[in-house]
């Protein structure tokens, strides 16, 4: 037996807007058809209306499942060196209290109407949480090694991760720029096109990065001390970090998370050299960590598929795609519609997951949230009602 579910609006994303139509699922939640307020008519429907939109389900490009236990513990607006320092500083904890907080945290994204998850992972930890989620996970396991003596070392290392997640889907991808040598690159791309998966990097989100590489100036120094690396091996390569990076990974789909500080130069540069480039914003984390946001504007301009993340409740006081969307919209970044292609399409697409989340299609199980928006298409709360 169908059920059908009605609002003010029906934003299918893969098409026009619906003004009081309804959407008609069979009980697993399959989309069957989209009804016009007319066809609704003509039909002689009863359906219960909601006040609000009904929106295909959220798509998290960017979380870190592991660090759930770390919320309210790091100081906000420290910058990302210091950032880096409290979560090495702050990471351990009993195990019992770190698979609690996993699972609150999955829950809770669950409840924010989040249907898939692209979740940055060290170790396997968080297996056993993914495994009993009603969301779908795939997980990139990190490697880090910024010495390229230690590259092959490393991945042997990470390969036994992903192989302790299957039959789960994961994907081995380099942390950072900064943590990862060349060698090391090389390996993580010939592991990705050998496995036909695709990529994940944080990218660019301070200007201590851009720094490190262009000159060796900058607070990385300070973090590499810290950290006892002998970085003497390493010159600068006169270019900023995603020029110097980027060519490693040559045409292989990736997801470039947080571009604070990436400037037009790099956008340009990026779209010459890999046509398969996604960008991963994460205002909250981003207000967090160091106070301000990417130029969304130069993204919007440039027209690169844009996805949405929450990075972790590390730097992060919440797990909601709706509330980064807010953070977006208030700041005047872009409109509603794009906002929802960001959190919904885009992400399914990059996550190689659009043939049944994204968009509210005849076919798909996208899963259908209510939320509210106002007449001029404005987000008026991050509450999330999960219809399906």
């Amino acid at each position: 037996m169908l059920k059908y579910f009605s609002a003010d609006w029906i934003f299918p994303v893969a098409s026009a807007p619906v003004k009081n139509g309804a959407v008609a699922a069979n009980p697993d939640g399959e989309i069957i058809e989209i009804l016009t307020e007319e066809e609704i008519i003509r039909l002689g429907l009863e359906i219960t209306k909601y006040r609000g939109a009904i929106v295909p389900g959220f798509i998290n490009t960017h979380c870190h499942l592991e660090l759930s236990h770390m919320l309210g513990q790091i100081p906000e607006r420290t910058g990302l060196v210091e950032f880096v320092r409290s979560i090495i500083a702050n990471r351990q904890a009993n195990a019992e209290q770190i698979m609690e907080a996993m699972h609150n945290a999955d829950q809770k994204m669950f409840e924010n109407g989040i249907v898939a998850v692209g979740d940055i992972s060290n170790q396997v930890s968080s297996k056993a949480v993914k495994e009993k989620s009603q969301i779908h996970y795939h997980t990139f396991i990190e490697a880090l090694g910024f010495n390229p003596e230690r590259a092959d070392a490393i991945m042997d290392h990470v390969k036994g991760i992903k192989q302790d997640f299957e039959p789960l889907s994961a994907s081995i991808v380099p942390h950072a720029p900064y943590t990862v040598s060349p060698e090391l690159f090389e390996l993580i791309r010939e592991e990705a096109e050998k496995t036909n998966t695709f990529i994940s990097v944080h990218n660019q989100e301070t200007d201590n990065e851009n720094a490190f590489f262009e000159n060796k100036t900058g607070g990385f120094l300070d973090l590499y001390k810290f950290l006892g690396m002998d970085i003497s091996f390493f010159e600068p390569t006169n270019k900023t970090s995603l020029q110097t990076w980027l060519p490693y990974i040559k045409e292989q789909k990736t997801l470039l998370v947080h571009n604070t500080v990436s400037d037009r130069a790099d956008v340009l540069f990026a779209k010459e050299h890999n046509s398969h480039l996604y960008w991963c914003l994460c205002p909250q984390a981003n207000l967090y960590i160091e106070n301000t946001l990417p130029d969304v504007n130069l993204l919007i301009n440039e027209k690169v598929k844009i996805t949405l993340g929450t990075d972790s409740l590390a730097s992060n006081h919440q797990l909601n795609i709706l509330s980064e969307m807010i953070t977006l919209q208030n700041h005047k970044k872009a409109g509603f519609e794009a906002l929802l292609r960001w959190a919904t399409i885009n992400g399914a697409e990059f996550l190689a997951l659009d043939q049944q989340f994204g968009t509210i299609e005849a076919g798909k199980k996208p899963g259908l949230n209510l939320i509210q928006l106002s007449a001029g298409f404005i987000i008026e709360s991050d509450q999330v009602r999960k219809l399906i």
